[in-house]
């Protein structure tokens, strides 16, 4: 019996390493092409209203990658954040998911922000709706006022998404977040990153011209390891 079963071992053992010695290597360019490539088709099939245009969650649309909303949801659970703002409320799909994840913590509120207000958007006792343009000064002033001084804060850009709005933005509400936190700025895939190449300076300009001006944020890679994100470059933590 003994050696029944150390033969089926072996024989697997001698199978994996087949594998492993015959897997096929993919060059960082040639994987780089292969997500881009996925990520062009993905994201312009929205004309045919498939994939991101026709994302829900709990039947509201979301408008969101859902790799990207999975990291949220890490993101969520890791930081237990007191307070996420959301700049572009649309719908309202992904306060409403930030906000059921919020639920499962059992921790966290949603402060959602846009200039026009929709009919039927989810009502829930997380979610905070403002109408407003995110870059007012009396929209500015309204979220200070609702967060703590000792709130841990995570906040996410998906409003306008022109260079010049998008940086001011990130100079409004960056301050808020907390250290080890993140402000995450989305669709930093428009104008050629890779899709819409005609779009012009968009949120990938903005976080530039940002990190220049400031040491206290970086990018963190390491929540693009589903390959394809709507956010390349987006995910920025704050490290003092």
């Amino acid at each position: 019996m003994l050696n029944k079963a150390y033969s089926l071992i072996s024989n697997e053992l001698k199978t994996l390493q087949s594998l492993i010695r015959h897997r096929i290597y993919v060059s960082p360019k040639s994987e780089r092409e292969v997500v881009n490539s996925f990520h062009k088709l993905y994201y312009n099939a929205i004309t045919f209203d498939k994939t991101w245009g026709r994302t829900f969650w709990l039947g509201i649309p979301t408008l969101k990658c859902p790799l990207d909303l999975w990291i949220y949801q890490e993101m969520i659970q890791e930081l237990r954040p007191d307070v996420v703002i959301e700049s572009g409320t649309a719908y309202g799909g992904s306060a409403l998911f930030l906000a059921c994840i919020c639920d499962m913590i059992n921790y966290g509120r949603v402060i959602t922000i846009d200039i026009e207000e929709k009919p039927n958007r989810p009502n829930h006792k997380r979610i905070n709706y403002i109408l407003g343009s995110s870059t007012s000064a009396e929209v500015a002033d309204y979220i200070v006022k609702q967060v703590c001084q000792q709130d841990k804060v995570m906040v996410i850009l998906d409003s306008d998404h022109r260079k010049e709005h998008v940086l001011n933005e990130l100079n409004l509400y960056s301050r808020l977040v907390s250290v080890g936190s993140y402000i995450i700025v989305e669709d930093t895939n428009v104008n050629g990153h890779p899709v819409e190449p005609e779009f012009g300076p968009g949120p990938g300009e903005a976080v530039e011209a940002f990190l220049k001006a400031n040491n206290e944020f970086k990018i963190d890679r390491s929540r693009e390891k589903f390959y394809m994100t709507f956010n390349p470059g987006g995910y920025l933590k704050r490290v003092r």
